[in-house]
């Protein structure tokens, strides 16, 4: 039994008896009714001791389907999926309270429309028998995490509305700081870490002024807002949210919040991300970077050889060549040299290659790049190249976008599809230790391990994480340099 905010709770063991297991902890209020689109409220406390040995429901969202390389080990189960959603879940190896464990929280993707703690692939208990306190913790997405509207703005005592999502991940934040040394986890040596919607996540708690002194590293893989990109501002994602209240005939707020989830999660409702506020976020992430204002804290980030997806059909050598030269003038041919469009395959491959550049690539290496130049905390920077084994269908998505995750959480056993290979298990071993090593210290490396270089611009040292992992130069520097300086002329 462990006494935590709200009340005393159990949970169980796993099967060899040497981590506990506590599923399904309340750490908020439950966001209904009258709590439907307001920051997360304090747990209520319940009497006894609660059981929690099962995941909470997963957010509000649509029912999961296996798509293109994300099959059911990388989905949330098909329910229970619920409003009534803000529950995490604690996996540790400690014995008793007062151990000082290092602690993750980690934070799922999903293009905050999706996702929650119960993927297979986000499992604890391995990271916990490498000495880790593993916090997974679900956060509000779609419309009902990041809805706005001036009446909410009003109502709240911040002057701010949408970013519900962020608060949520904040509240999780704040209860590992209350009650994680119950479970023999350090308050003061927590890594927050995402991928995909969980790494602009993390992108954004760095930035949030609300989040000072909450954790002591990061982990952000595949993700982040730096280059081209900006969240929308308040009174833009407002005018969307009056919109939305009169195409779904809805006369006030109340109304609103009377509403059922199911009819809102059909609605047209589209600006599913975090806006700048003024209050979780008080400016964009470029500027609060360029004037020093985040929590500066030790990173490790990265990307994926196969983020990218092109799908659609591709166009014809030719046309390609023209798109290019109409939207890069005279500049077009450096990018034909870079991303060559000669033949179909060629087409099909720059296509996919600038998809990952431009959603991804630019994000993490400018953040790399800004870390490098400004911080005294260092980065350490990554680009996962395992092609994933596969058959049929699945041989097609390579390092896609999400397969890092089981390497890095010592997980490849939860995916079941995959004919797993004696070196993808060493690969395992080697990243789940960097994770491991990095969040307990803030440095990935051990003896034994290939060295991990720290970051830097001169020669951009980057661990290249396949079947024989090592670092060398950024490989497509030049690329990324080129898109990013295209952005800025804006092109």
């Amino acid at each position: 039994m462990i006494k935590v905010e709200g009340g005393n709770i159990s949970g169980t063991q796993n099967s060899t008896g040497d981590i506990h297991i506590f599923k399904g902890i309340p750490f908020a209020a439950p966001p209904v009714g009258a709590l439907r689109w307001k920051a997360p409220q304090p747990v209520i406390a319940w009497s006894g001791i609660k059981r929690c040995i099962a995941f909470g429901p997963s957010p509000m969202q649509n029912t999961p389907h296996p798509f293109g390389p994300w099959s059911e080990e990388y989905l949330i189960p098909g329910e229970p999926v619920s409003e009534d959603c803000l529950y995490l879940n604690v996996w540790t190896g400690a014995h008793s309270s007062g151990e000082k464990r290092p602690v993750v929280l980690w934070i799922y993707g999903g293009g905050f429309v999706s996702g929650g703690t119960a993927v297979p692939v986000y499992d604890g208990e391995a990271m916990a028998k490498k000495g880790i306190v593993f916090v997974s913790a679900n956060y509000r997405v779609g419309i009902f995490g990041f809805f706005t509207l001036p009446e909410l703005t009003e109502e709240s005592a911040h002057q701010t509305s949408g970013n519900y999502g962020l608060l949520d991940q904040i509240s999780a934040l704040k209860w590992i700081k209350k009650n994680i040394a119950a479970f023999g986890g350090d308050p003061e040596n927590i890594t927050i870490a995402g991928q995909s919607a969980g790494s602009w996540s993390v992108n954004y708690l760095v930035a949030s002024p609300l989040c000072k002194g909450l954790f002591q590293k990061a982990i952000a893989e595949s993700g982040a807002q730096f280059v081209g990109q900006k969240a929308p501002v308040l009174k833009e994602a407002e005018t969307a949210g009056e919109k939305l209240e009169k195409s779904l005939n809805a006369n006030s707020l109340e109304e609103l919040r009377k509403m059922p989830a199911e009819k809102l999660l059909k609605s047209s409702w589209s600006l599913n991300t975090p806006v700048i506020d003024g209050y979780v976020l008080p400016q964009t992430i470029a500027e609060t970077f360029s004037e020093g204002k985040q929590n500066n804290v030790p990173l490790l980030t990265g990307w994926n050889q196969d983020d990218g997806l092109a799908f659609g059909k591709m166009p014809a050598p030719e046309e390609y060549k023209n798109q290019a030269e109409k939207r890069y003038g005279t500049d077009a041919v450096q990018f034909l040299s870079l991303y060559p469009g000669n033949t179909d395959e060629e087409v099909a491959a720059s296509t996919k290659a600038l998809s990952r550049d431009q959603i991804f690539g630019i994000q993490n290496y400018s953040w790399a790049n800004q870390q490098a130049e400004k911080s005294k905390f260092p980065v350490y920077l990554y680009r996962f190249a395992r092609k994933l084994p596969a058959t049929g269908e699945y041989e097609k998505y390579g390092a896609f976008h999400t397969g890092e995750v089981a390497y890095a959480w010592d997980n490849l056993n939860f995916v079941k599809r995959c004919p797993w290979q004696p070196v993808d298990y060493s690969l395992e071993n080697i990243m789940s230790s960097y994770w491991a090593n990095f969040i307990s210290t803030g440095n990935p490396n051990a003896k034994g391990l290939p060295p991990w270089p720290e970051y830097n611009t001169t020669n951009n040292p980057t661990m290249i994480l396949d079947e024989k992992p090592r670092a060398k130069p950024l490989p497509d520097k030049k690329n990324l340099d080129f898109l990013i300086r295209e952005i800025r002329k804006g092109k």
